[in-house]
């Protein structure tokens, strides 16, 4: 009872904040509106050594003004059940100089599927489990295109038969805009990450490469996740994954 006042606490409070934002200065920010759609081999999810393990689609949203936004994702098999849905809310609390510092929070879906055989007939049933989560992300840029940080994931899983507590601490770089062509270039996100489930932990290696082009919307993108120490039971010694990426961006102005 109290982790469902909880979520109904923080949904309510979070889209408080965002209608008062946008009141704000409405005529002065311009409003975004932005998103991406990729199809992966492996959906893998938010903590890189968990995946569902077979193709999915993934929609990214981002939309709000200034320094707050709102950023859902909506996740699915590629055979069209749904797997996880998020409702991020993130807000910038710096963003001077060469210091960045986001925080933000969620509540989440995740769907599983269980299939039953009764009187030679298989039914298929969709469960629905709920999470909470919150992150802090501060990062220092060393130059214009590298920059490194920390990632702090934190979430509670409602329903008993989940994980309850999950923490997720990592230590990040970012390479950006590095040149093969004119208008061809890489990126690289590596990651090293301490990651705690209820009383199980491990240390993994993450890392990330994008092959994009200046101007054009989509993108190509390789990731693998390589436990390092680990006793967290049904955990993947080594996951790869090649993603196909689409994206959009917009801004207007409130008349």
């Amino acid at each position: 009872m109290k982790c469902n006042k909880l979520w109904i606490i923080l949904t309510f409070s979070v889209f408080t904040q965002i209608t008062f934002a946008q009141r704000i200065d409405s005529l002065r920010i311009p409003n975004n509106f932005s998103g991406a759609v990729t199809v992966t081999t492996k959906g893998i999810s938010i903590v890189p050594n968990l995946t569902l393990g077979k193709p999915a689609a993934i929609f990214d949203l981002t939309m709000g003004k200034g320094n707050l936004t709102f950023e859902p994702s909506f996740r699915f098999a590629l055979e069209g059940r749904p797997w996880s849905f998020l409702f991020w809310w993130r807000y910038k609390v710096v963003k001077t100089g060469k210091f960045r510092l986001s925080i933000g929070a969620h509540p989440a879906l995740s769907f599983k599927t269980t299939a039953a055989e009764t009187d030679g007939v298989t039914e298929t049933t969709t469960k629905v489990y709920r999470y909470l989560a919150a992150e802090v992300s501060p990062t220092y840029l060393l130059s214009k295109n590298t920059g490194i940080g920390i990632y702090y994931l934190t979430s509670r899983g409602i329903e008993k038969i989940l994980t309850q507590h999950t923490n997720l601490i990592a230590l990040r770089g970012n390479i950006s805009n590095i040149k093969i062509t004119n208008k061809v270039y890489l990126g690289l996100n590596p990651q090293v990450y301490f990651l705690k489930m209820d009383e199980h932990q491990g240390f993994y290696f993450n890392s990330s490469i994008t092959l994009a082009e200046s101007n054009f919307p989509v993108s190509l993108s390789a990731m693998f996740n390589k436990r390092l120490k680990s006793d967290i039971p049904a955990d993947n010694d080594f996951i790869w994954n090649i993603s196909l990426r689409y994206t959009f961006n917009k801004e207007y102005v409130k008349k």
